[in-house]
């Protein structure tokens, strides 16, 4: 039996972080993979809640040993997700969320071409801004940083399956929802978690 493996992607400040725990809250059975990274927690973050958190010389050690699904180096910090755990986790049929950048999601679709990949997308350049800004943790340098990362992130939209806006979080929620609710109806999916019924009504 195996699961879906959807692929968040976004650029910062569009809102991916919070909609993805929205959707975790509506539907419990897609289960989050937490990331692991070299840049320091936030105020309010634990390890081991929103990051593995780890040094430099312990995350280079982990890609030596191949525990990396994907990894990548955004804003100066390195990110990565454990092969192990999805494939585990897929593999029992439990159905996955990786909450990645556009590299990180184009080195899992070489792997698990099956991924849904879902890119989130600002409703404008302004708003992205003053979102980054009201987050009050990052300096005018970086935020000048993010927003020119942006607008090269944006520009990988077209390599996944759905674009949602963030315009509404009500919305944008209804639309994520809207996919993960789809994709679990596909024909294959159902056949095979729910082959019993298939084999008597078939």
């Amino acid at each position: 039996m195996s699961g879906t493996l959807y692929v968040v992607a976004a650029p910062s400040g569009a809102g991916k972080t919070t909609l993805v725990r929205m959707l975790r809250a509506k539907e419990s059975a897609v289960h989050l993979s937490i990331s692991t990274t070299t840049r320091a927690p936030r105020p309010g973050e634990a390890d081991g809640r929103e990051y593995h958190f780890v040094s430099v010389a312990d995350f280079r050690s982990k890609i030596d040993r191949g525990e990396f699904l994907e990894w990548a180096e955004v804003h100066g910090n390195f990110y990565g997700t454990s092969k192990k755990w999805i494939a585990d986790q897929l593999a029992s049929g439990a159905d996955v969320l990786l909450e990645i950048d556009w590299q990180g999601a184009q080195q899992v679709r070489a792997i698990f071409p099956g991924a849904i990949g879902v890119f989130i997308l600002p409703p404008s350049l302004e708003e992205l801004e003053r979102r980054l800004t009201g987050r009050g943790t990052d300096s005018n340098e970086v935020i000048g940083r993010r927003l020119a990362a942006a607008q090269a992130e944006m520009r990988h939209v077209g390599e996944f399956d759905y674009v949602i806006i963030n315009d509404s979080l009500e919305q944008a929620l209804t639309d994520l929802r809207s996919v993960v609710r789809s994709s679990g109806l596909r024909c294959g999916i159902q056949r095979i978690r729910h082959a019993a019924l298939f084999s008597r009504l078939i």
